[in-house]
């Protein structure tokens, strides 16, 4: 296929597709050198013995991994796009780590059920050597509690995962039972400590996994205790509230304490007005100023926290800032930026245009924003409008039910120089997916051009 041809997840999941993969065949060739003994098994209760150990180690690593990534680490956010492909991450590897945590749930057991159901012999098993290792002694003693506990933790593992995925779960809901994801990783840790082949520690394999599961062990201790992300927040004061009823969305401007780094357009932070609620993210929709440290965010009634924020917030309410996070930074080489916001998908545009207002710094690129809504709140639209003039933006506002759907085909129209742009998409998912298809089977080699927000933290 060529690549042009490719569809958009294709592309757009490259280095998220390259890092699963890779930390999973690592894995394998680590265990395959410290287990050599599986190239000569024979019979079923030896297959089941190598694969036992073998899918727990692939489980530990993608949990150990997706509980490093919790922690919104900064140093790998460039190579993977930013915070939001590293959640991706995060739950692919959470998703992966259910599926090895299932085979290696279903191998531990589905031998002894075929026992139980006469279906197989159990071979004669003789007597073992004695154990001259006191630590390996000591491991053996705890073998019972630690299958125990595992195979327990490894239900309400499966139960908290499926609830992750199941959006229509609140998101508070969902975030108070998340929480107790680090309580279970550590008693898998426990498990997998003493049930781990004792000679698996004396090898590469184990090095990697003890440092895996060590750092993973500071990262649950770190959620909770609520401390991730505590270097990076920041206190603010709620200084103004302003409703647009027409499109649903409530602009909130933070007066912001000491100790931001200041921000790029683009980018996002987590903000914590009540924290029973916890953390939510949000695009910054304000370019940033030393001499005036205020920033401002768009928030729209989708869900049941953010259709409370016009009765639960008020000016001067202490509120925190956690960030700035992200990739969507406008950089590129290319002469035209073509800008696509689907509805509240508009926000990082807004920050950039007021970026530019201020310092000329797009003067070099022709620049056209699309922006296509549903909603329609006047108000809304004449401040994205001042806000383009004053940016020296082309314009483009489509509303639905007046000028019909988005399409590429209509940008492509509007856009002579539409080969030599660069593309940045900021909106539901499967528009953002539709129209990068659509230009990469037209020839832009969309893997460097097209860059879209995957904005979900479930």
């Amino acid at each position: 296929m060529h690549p042009a041809l490719l569809t958009a997840k294709d592309f757009l999941m490259t280095n998220i597709i390259r890092a699963f993969w890779i930390g999973l065949v690592g894995l394998s060739i680590l265990w395959l050198v410290a287990d050599p003994g599986v190239f000569g098994a024979t019979g079923i209760f030896e297959w089941r013995h190598f694969f036992v150990q073998y899918s727990g180690v692939l489980a530990m690593g993608c949990m150990s991994v997706a509980m490093i990534l919790a922690l919104r680490p900064r140093w790998p956010e460039r190579w993977l796009g930013g915070l939001d492909k590293m959640y991706r991450l995060h739950k692919w590897l959470g998703i992966g780590g259910l599926v090895l945590a299932i085979s290696h749930w279903f191998f531990v057991n589905g031998v002894k059920w075929a026992v139980g159901w006469g279906l197989l012999t159990k071979p004669e098993r003789g007597p073992r050597a004695p154990i001259e290792n006191v630590v390996e002694a000591a491991l053996r003693h705890v073998r019972d509690p630690a299958k125990f506990l595992g195979e327990w933790t490894f239900y309400a593992v499966v139960l908290l995962i499926v609830i992750a995925l199941i959006k229509i779960i609140p998101y508070r809901q969902f975030l108070r039972l998340h929480r107790l994801l680090p309580v279970a990783y550590l008693v898998l840790v426990f498990h997998s400590v003493v049930l781990a082949e004792f000679y698996y520690w004396l090898t590469p394999l184990g090095a990697v996994l003890a440092v895996l599961m060590a750092a993973g062990t500071y990262a649950a201790l770190t959620s909770l205790l609520g401390r991730i992300g505590v270097a990076r927040r920041v206190p603010g004061t709620i200084a103004n509230l302003q409703r647009f009823p027409g499109v649903k969305v409530l602009r909130k401007t933070i007066e912001m304490g000491p100790g931001w780094p200041g921000h790029r357009a683009g980018q996002f932070a987590f903000v914590t007005s009540n924290p029973k609620e916890g953390a939510h993210p949000y695009t910054i929709a304000s370019s940033w100023e030393a001499d005036a440290p205020q920033i401002t965010f768009f928030a729209k009634a989708l869900g049941d926290h953010t259709s409370r924020l016009e009765q639960t917030l008020k000016p001067g309410q202490p509120v925190t800032i956690e960030g700035p996070y992200g990739c969507f930074t406008f950089e590129d080489d290319q002469p035209v930026q073509i800008w696509i916001g689907g509805g509240v998908g508009v926000t990082p545009f807004i920050a950039r245009m007021q970026h530019l207002a201020i310092d000329g710094a797009g003067a070099t690129k022709t620049i056209h924003l699309f922006h296509s809504t549903a909603e329609v709140d006047e108000a809304a639209l004449q401040n994205l409008a001042d806000d383009a003039r004053a940016a020296k933006i082309h314009l483009h506002v489509l509303i639905d039910s007046r000028d019909g759907i988005l399409t590429a085909e209509r940008i492509r129209q509007a856009v002579p120089q539409w080969r030599e742009a660069s593309y940045w998409f900021c909106g539901p998912a499967g528009f953002g997916a539709a129209l990068r298809a659509d230009f990469a089977q037209q020839g832009v080699p969309v893997r460097q051009r097209f860059h879209q927000e995957l904005f979900s933290m479930r």
